[in-house]
């Protein structure tokens, strides 16, 4: 019986410290500017009024498609701690929204990684 109770106690202690980690908060002004990653490219608009509250827009292209920047597909995106969040506008009037986990944001480089746990490494390129 004293075992168990202070099997209880060590899993309640635990799961308290657990539940007390604080979340990383990464730079937002650090996302800003483009980002490469193989032929996809990402684009995020400093102070830029999205369609959405409390969102920016950007773009994205990948040139292996023969898409550049000049036609690259609009998104509204935030950053929230360690949340990116991404809304895909779509030529016909649809939204796919997508969101990412940042586990590394610099002035040069970028990881993140879906739901789904792949992950993606992007460089910042400079024009």
């Amino acid at each position: 019986m004293k075992k168990s109770l202070v099997f209880i106690a060590v899993l309640l202690v635990s799961s308290f410290f657990h539940s007390c980690e604080k979340e990383q908060t990464f730079n937002e002004n650090f996302l800003i500017g483009k980002w490469r990653s193989g032929t996809e490219y990402y684009k995020y608009l400093p102070n830029s009024s999205a369609q959405r509250e409390g969102y920016k827009k950007g773009g994205s292209w990948d040139e292996s498609d023969d898409v550049y920047e000049d036609e690259a597909q609009p998104f509204d995106w935030r950053l929230q701690k360690s949340e990116l969040r991404h809304i895909h506008i779509m030529e016909m009037g649809g939204v796919v929204p997508k969101s990412y986990t940042v586990t590394e944001l610099t002035t040069a480089t970028l990881r993140y990684i879906d739901d789904f746990g792949n992950s993606f490494f992007f460089i910042k390129v400079t024009d």
